[in-house]
């Protein structure tokens, strides 16, 4: 997938898990707990979302990496490079 398609999935998991986000609202560089008010559990769904769509794994370790929607891009691009992606 190519970084479009990424921020596409990450937007299509977090307005699954909140419906009420508007997507054209999303401040790419600001942390997405705060910005959207999700919790914890409500980030793990995303997560899950995420690794559903594209078959990267996501270690928990890693979600700091994952606190704005640029960080998530970001982190899913070099992990599709890498490779992980194939979980087929």
């Amino acid at each position: 997938m190519n970084q479009q398609e990424l921020r596409d999935v990450v937007i299509r998991a977090l307005t699954d898990v909140a419906p009420d986000i508007d997507p054209a609202t999303i401040d790419p560089v600001t942390d997405l707990t705060e910005q959207l008010d999700i919790d914890s559990m409500d980030f793990l769904n995303i997560v899950v979302a995420v690794h559903k769509q594209t078959g990267i794994e996501i270690p928990e370790r890693d979600y700091p990496k994952l606190l704005t929607l640029d960080d998530a891009v970001a982190y899913l691009l070099a992990a599709e490079q890498r490779g992980a992606g194939a979980d087929a």
